[in-house]
């Protein structure tokens, strides 16, 4: 933050807030971002409330001086949500790390925003119970995140996304006003669900401060498997042959293409455990109540679909080392940072009837233009979510925006989203108009200049609020 008139006083009024534990300046904040590779973090001061209390009266302050806040958490968001300009004040929750509450009875858990996820999946073993949200920054990305870009991951097809597990919501206004709802009931009908104003809203309303969340009860069998494909009709086909026969048990359908396959099978990587030559593969994860049972019924389902020509071949692991090396050949990236540059990443959604002839279309498109370019997708599949990693050859600003073209402009005409679920930020603004009409942007920026109205709250993501269009 620079040093303007009145900006000292600002600062000095927010430490007698937040206590000198709570504020970090100048070289601290670059120190806490080694090697980041995504967000700019330009800002020189952050903030660490520890209470909603605190949370409020920053807010107020802040926006008595008009000063910009941006919110971050686990930082491990793909769309530069949390990017910050000099001027702009880091608030982060990171010391509101509390388990309020583990209700059994109600299946219920009421966490402070800067719980990390894996902190409260395991905490919540012990009472038999699990929060089924699960995604490759578990050990990192902060609850708080999670809810403010609706976050997705692994298990979406059975549990749905963050949004379905938020029962309830407490949440800081631009002026410090404190909305607390937070609801413990999946039922509640009575006026508008507040807390929707902050769900998948990327800290441009308010900032989640608590939050009520929905336990289930934890799985006692887990079966998983890989297959191999010929055609994505049969992916299509293979995924409602086995979300059908499993009777509600699938709990994940991840698909990789060959070239993805491929580059984490090389020599010296992960041990392929299917012939490569395959155009696709399908990772699938089952959960039960039984399991001898389920394994006896997952097997025989397998079997079935084997004998219908739907898949090609499979391979069951026996163990949970073999288990764990099936998922890490689709979690791990290392290689494909290495193999694909420049890396530039794709979260988008569509229906799943149109995916292949979508994939052919943007392969189309890059490698007509980049001839040597590397292309390969992967993704959620089961819930129509998709991720592209693709590589040009060139670092040319032009043409790594035209590489986005690509990918994006194909997805208007089969009414995709340019977001699946890693929200909006700066990376994608300009792109906004493909999945949003004009008018949801035009009441996207009422509510915005009603519930913030200085703009101080991660100004100018998601969309400008000036201006002609989104820029």
């Amino acid at each position: 933050m620079k040093a303007h008139v009145g900006k000292d006083d600002l600062i000095t009024a927010l430490r007698e807030i937040v206590g000198p534990s709570g504020m970090l300046e100048g070289d601290d904040v670059q120190a806490r971002y080694p090697g980041y590779f995504m967000d700019r973090i330009a800002a020189t001061v952050i903030v660490r409330p520890a209470s909603t209390e605190e949370v409020s009266r920053v807010m107020a302050l802040c926006n008595e001086h008009g000063q910009a806040v941006v919110t971050q958490g686990g930082m491990s968001g793909w769309v530069r949500g949390t990017q910050t300009e000099p001027d702009d004040l880091i608030l982060s929750l990171e010391r509101m790390h509390a388990i309020e509450e583990i209700d059994p009875v109600n299946r219920t858990v009421t966490v402070q925003a800067g719980v990390i996820l894996q902190t409260l999946q395991e905490a919540v073993e012990r009472f038999q119970l699990v929060f089924p949200l699960d995604l490759g920054g578990r050990g990192s990305c902060q609850l708080g995140g999670n809810a403010s870009t609706n976050a997705g991951g692994l298990r979406v097809i059975r549990y749905g996304m963050m949004r379905q597990l938020v029962l309830g919501v407490e949440a800081v206004m631009a002026d410090g006003t404190v909305v607390s709802s937070l609801n413990k009931m999946i039922k509640n009908n009575a006026g508008y669900d507040i807390k929707q104003l902050f769900l998948g809203t990327e800290g441009t309303l308010g900032i989640v401060t608590r939050l009520v969340l929905r336990l289930y009860e934890q799985p006692l069998s887990s079966n998983s498997c890989m297959v191999a494909l010929t055609d994505f009709t049969k992916v299509a086909d293979f995924l409602r042959f086995m979300d059908r026969s499993l009777g509600g048990m699938l709990s994940a359908f991840e698909v990789l293409d060959r070239d993805f396959y491929t580059i984490n099978t090389a020599a010296g990587r992960h041990r392929p455990p299917l012939d490569g030559s395959y155009p696709y593969f399908v990772l699938l994860e089952s959960l039960g109540y039984d399991q001898e049972r389920d394994a006896q019924h997952f097997e025989n389902i397998l079997n079935h679909a084997l004998e219908q020509g739907l898949i090609e071949d499979a391979v069951l692991p026996r163990s949970e080392a073999e288990r764990e090396s099936l998922w890490a050949i689709r979690e791990d990236l290392e290689h494909i940072l290495t193999d694909i540059k420049p890396f530039q990443a794709f979260d988008v959604s569509l229906p799943i009837g149109t995916m292949e002839a979508y994939m052919a279309e943007v392969r189309t498109l890059v490698s007509s233009r980049w001839p040597s370019s590397k292309i390969c997708f992967l993704g959620h599949v089961g819930d129509g979510n998709l991720h592209i990693a693709i590589g040009s050859g060139s670092d040319r600003s032009a043409d790594i925006r035209a590489v986005e073209e690509c990918v994006y402009q194909p997805l208007q005409s089969v009414g995709g989203s340019v977001s699946a679920e890693h929200g909006i930020g700066l990376e994608k603004k300009d792109f906004l108009q493909i999945s949003r009409s004009a008018t949801e942007i035009d009441l996207m920026r009422r509510l915005k200049t009603t519930l913030d109205p200085k703009s101080i709250l991660n100004p100018g993501k998601v969309f400008d609020i000036t201006g002609e269009g989104v820029r």
